[in-house]
């Protein structure tokens, strides 16, 4: 389950590829803005603000996040991103670090290509770090005796569940796109006892808090924390450096 609350922790740093992301979106006048995997909606709203005149569409699979973007004003639904089909008037789809959840979503992009307007555009962000040692963490925690038969099953993601830029480019420029594709790993600098594992708590450890009980939860917990505090030492200042590499393209259709 989702926890809004919980994915803002960090809302400054995981804005940042948003922007970073929509800075090369060239559309001037859309007459329909989607995003999908809205999450809470704080970045959603920003849509709005740019192309006011637009409607705003905003879809997301989770209740929660559901919920949380339609407290901001939002009109949001439920669903799934590989059943979302453009309408007539779609300008603009934007998806931020959802689609690494979708599987077979590179093709799902070439479909949107062959359905939106001539002009339109897709724009996409997805996190490039599942072969980082916080993901590599959290499997070798999970696959440990304590852990082992709640979470026996877990359908992990590996490095390849994103493509590279190069990979994403050249499927939508086969579909006729103009494309720009590009990765930026960034340092984010962060603060507490337990940064990365508060992080991470947001998105990648997700599936793992739904599959135990509480108490086995906070027994997670404590036996990730050293593993993570070996791989991202805090600094003598108190702070944690957290590279994260992000995977980032923008397409417009012909």
């Amino acid at each position: 389950m989702w926890n809004p609350d919980v994915y803002l922790a960090f809302a400054d740093h995981r804005g940042r590829p948003f922007f970073d992301l929509l800075s090369r979106v060239g559309a001037q006048n859309p007459r329909r803005v989607v995003d999908l995997g809205c999450g809470p909606g704080n970045l959603t709203v920003t849509l709005a603000e740019r192309w006011p005149g637009a409607v705003v569409e905003a879809v997301d699979s989770s209740p929660e996040m559901v919920a949380a973007a339609r407290e901001r004003g939002l009109d949001a639904t439920l669903g799934g991103i590989a059943e979302w089909a453009p309408r007539p008037d779609t300008d603009v789809v934007v998806s931020n670090a959802a689609l690494q959840w979708v599987p077979g979503h590179a093709d799902l992009m070439v479909r949107w290509a062959g359905e939106l307007p001539s002009g339109s555009w897709i724009a996409m962000q997805v996190p490039g770090n599942f072969d980082a040692p916080s993901h590599q963490a959290v499997r070798d925690v999970a696959k440990s005796a304590d852990f082992a038969d709640a979470l026996a099953d877990m359908p992990w993601r590996e490095a390849d569940v994103v493509g590279t830029p190069t990979d994403y480019a050249g499927l939508l420029a086969d579909a006729g796109c103009r494309v720009d594709a590009w990765e930026t790993t960034y340092v984010h600098q962060l603060s507490g006892a337990t940064p990365v594992l508060d992080w991470i708590t947001g998105t990648a450890l997700t599936q793992v808090r739904s599959r135990l009980s509480d108490e086995a939860w906070q027994q997670y917990r404590q036996a990730i924390i050293p593993v993570l505090a070996r791989a991202y030492p805090m600094r003598a200042d108190g702070t944690t450096f957290f590279p994260f590499r992000r995977v980032f393209v923008v397409a417009q259709v012909s």
